[in-house]
């Protein structure tokens, strides 16, 4: 089976193709380019490159949210003209889980940030838990992600004074670290440590392979009804609420 991952959630834009087991290829670049600038022509050059056949795709995984509005609204669009283009089936895959699923087997807690601007970060908790393989007639096992938090919307204050209570070892992950190092060093009361550089952004392959699993769970969605999912709201409407808001009490006071 052969999978399209898509990362266009922060800086990072990121493509990679798997088949079953196999990375074929990934083609990540973090630089201050729009998405709309990368993403088509870095498909074009990784298909060109290792002789792909986009309609040989079986499923197109793409990261879901939260992260950027913008570039979230791009790998959207992108891949929602891909589907709908070669008639494949899309799977949405939470931006923070496909973070943490980076540090596979770590045995601690995993808190990925990413810096979500006005003193917040997107977040959550997860921890790899060990199973052994069914149906396998030796002792193998595999490590699966699960969530202790889902991913959410908090100040670092906040999620910092949940894994102090938890009381265990965590590693951070994500672009929030140069922004919240030195506050978690205020923060944290449990050891902590950050992931390195090879591990602390978006990846297109974490993506692909949690799309072939959630694609075999049956979790896809048709081209046309994809959606990203932000979490809150785009500063554009958050002001406009606010503006309404700020109305509404005006017309309030003059009632009274």
């Amino acid at each position: 089976m052969k999978v399209l991952g898509i990362d266009s959630s922060g800086l990072v834009a990121s493509i990679a193709i798997a088949e079953d087991d196999r990375l074929i290829a990934e083609y990540t670049i973090q630089y201050k380019k729009t998405h709309s600038q990368t993403l088509l022509p870095m498909l074009e050059e990784v298909a060109k490159m290792v002789d792909l056949d986009l309609n040989s795709i079986d499923v197109i995984a793409v990261s879901q949210g939260p992260g950027s509005f913008t570039g979230l609204r791009i790998g959207a669009a992108t891949v929602k003209g891909l589907g709908l283009a070669l008639r494949k089936p899309i799977v949405g895959v939470p931006t923070i889980e496909s973070l943490a699923n980076q540090l596979y087997g770590v045995p601690c807690l995993i808190c990925p940030i990413m810096d979500a601007r006005r003193g917040q970060v997107y977040t959550g908790l997860y921890r790899f838990v060990e199973e052994r393989v069914a149906d396998s007639q030796q002792e193998l096992f595999e490590y699966r992600l699960q969530t202790q938090k889902e991913q959410c919307i908090a100040q670092i204050d906040e999620i910092a004074k949940i894994m102090n209570q938890i009381g265990e070892k965590v590693i951070f992950t994500g672009d929030g670290i140069p922004v919240y190092r030195e506050q978690l060093a205020s923060l944290m009361t449990v050891p902590y440590s950050f992931a390195p550089l090879n591990r602390n952004r978006q990846s297109a392959a974490s993506i692909a392979t949690l799309g072939y699993r959630y694609y075999k769970e049956g979790k896809i969605t048709k081209a046309g009804d994809f959606h990203p999912e932000y979490l809150r709201l785009s500063q554009a409407e958050r002001e406009r609420k606010e503006k309404s808001e700020e109305n509404a009490g005006n017309k309030g006071n003059d009632r009274t």
